[in-house]
């Protein structure tokens, strides 16, 4: 028990915080990835119309789900570093109060994961109906 960190009061390991900041920095990117590709898919409308109106082409009847596409994906990815930066935070907290990480099953990253699924599954249906009319 001499090795017991929490007993002993000293710090600890610098490479414990240093793994939590590399974590918050990866969801950082993750978050900053999602608005970016958000941004993409919502102008991507816009780029078809331009594109129409070059060609001297009527443009197609646009139901502006791009926009809405891109528009959540935007959200989503400011949800994800505001989570993340809280996440963060929670852990340092208890990496100085000595107290041990809590894991559960229903983490950033499976939120994310379902929800970018969910988002992936709307956009599919809707091409393979889309490409109907």
């Amino acid at each position: 028990m001499a090795h017991d960190t929490e007993n002993r009061g000293d710090p600890l390991d610098p490479r414990i915080y240093f793994a939590a900041e590399r974590t918050l920095l990866a969801w950082v990117r993750t978050g900053l990835a999602m608005m970016g590709f958000g941004f993409v898919v919502a102008r991507f409308g816009l780029f078809l119309r331009e594109l129409a109106a070059v060609r001297d082409v009527p443009p197609h009847h646009s139901s502006g789900l791009s926009l809405w596409v891109g528009t959540t994906l935007v959200i989503l990815g400011v949800a994800v570093n505001v989570a993340a930066a809280v996440k963060h935070w929670y852990t340092v907290r208890r990496l100085e109060r000595g107290r041990p990480l809590r894991f559960r099953a229903w983490s950033l990253g499976m939120v994310v994961a379902l929800l970018l699924g969910l988002l992936g599954v709307l956009t599919t249906t809707y091409l393979i109906v889309g490409l109907d009319h």
